[in-house]
């Protein structure tokens, strides 16, 4: 299993592409193709067309996938975008830490 230095609900920064500089919360992770959706990032239109009665066809907004070394996570701390690292405290348990303030981010 790949390892991903983002998960479901960081916030993160985009770092290149047509949304630079935008922040949003990370929604999905898919490590297989190293991808994550954030919210309000890559939104793309689409026509969809109604199902039944019930269902309104029209344009949808939806967000799609984008590669992940393409965001960098925000440090609630310190409040910059930071490279992650990991480390093993005395329990055994992995840990990720912010590389500028060495502030430890989640247990």
């Amino acid at each position: 299993m790949n390892k991903m230095h983002v998960k479901t609900g960081d916030e993160v920064i985009v770092i290149s592409g047509k949304d630079k500089g935008k922040k949003g919360k990370v929604i999905a992770v898919n490590p297989e193709e190293r991808k994550v959706i954030v919210d309000k990032i890559n939104v793309m239109t689409r026509h969809q067309k109604a199902r039944n009665q019930n269902q309104q066809g029209g344009l949808v907004q939806k967000e799609c996938p984008i590669y992940a070394s393409k965001v960098m996570r925000v440090c609630p701390k310190c409040g910059k975008p930071t490279r992650i690292g990991r480390q093993v405290n005395a329990e055994g348990k992995t840990s990720r830490f912010c590389k500028n303030c060495n502030e430890v981010i989640d247990e």
